[in-house]
């Protein structure tokens, strides 16, 4: 045109077209979204996994008194929770067997993710209490979290967004894979 003004294109058919944006496509955490404050609960969660195979809730290893399972929602990569198969809500209710199971449990985690992932470093922690952040206060629960020197970016600044390059199953598999003999 001329007159100056530029027409505007149909944005509908834009679909596919390159551009110089990079799309994060995370539909897992639309059920996580869009269910609220409490997400997906009307059983605790951490009772119930064990009650099912092993790949459908994300179970990587299970002991004789805790287990292992990917979190559902991470924060990395790899993010994996340590818990008690019983249904107690803070570390000073737990046995002495499940504290050394829970230590246990956590140290192979983390070797195995070291091998599986090539991590730098981890997160370690227990949010005991909704005030404390636990998002599953009634149930304790180990976070092990795998960290990598570059994984620090603007993302969860500026944009609330984790990137994950890999799909749960898919580390799940590798994990699983990856731990001890004893431990499946």
């Amino acid at each position: 045109m001329t007159s100056g003004h530029e027409e505007l294109e149909d944005a509908g058919r834009l679909v596919g077209v390159p551009d110089e944006f990079q799309r994060l496509w995370t539909p897992h955490r639309m059920a996580y979204i869009q269910a609220g404050p409490e997400p997906l609960r009307e059983e605790c969660p951490f009772c119930e996994a064990p009650k099912f195979p092993d790949a459908e809730r994300l179970i990587v290893a299970r002991g004789e008194t805790a287990y292992v399972l990917l979190n559902l929602f991470p924060y990395n990569s790899g993010h994996m929770l340590v818990c008690p198969y019983r249904h107690i809500a803070t570390y000073d209710q737990a046995t002495a067997e499940e504290v050394a199971e829970i230590g246990t449990l956590t140290q192979t985690a983390m070797r195995v993710l070291r091998e599986v992932s090539r991590c730098d470093g981890f997160n370690l922690g227990m949010n005991q209490g909704a005030v404390a952040g636990a998002g599953v206060d009634a149930h304790l629960h180990q976070h092990v979290v795998p960290r990598w020197t570059s994984d620090a970016n603007f993302f969860p600044i500026i944009a609330k967004t984790k990137a994950l390059p890999q799909l749960l199953g898919e580390v799940r598999e590798a994990v699983a894979h990856a731990w001890p003999i004893t431990g499946r």
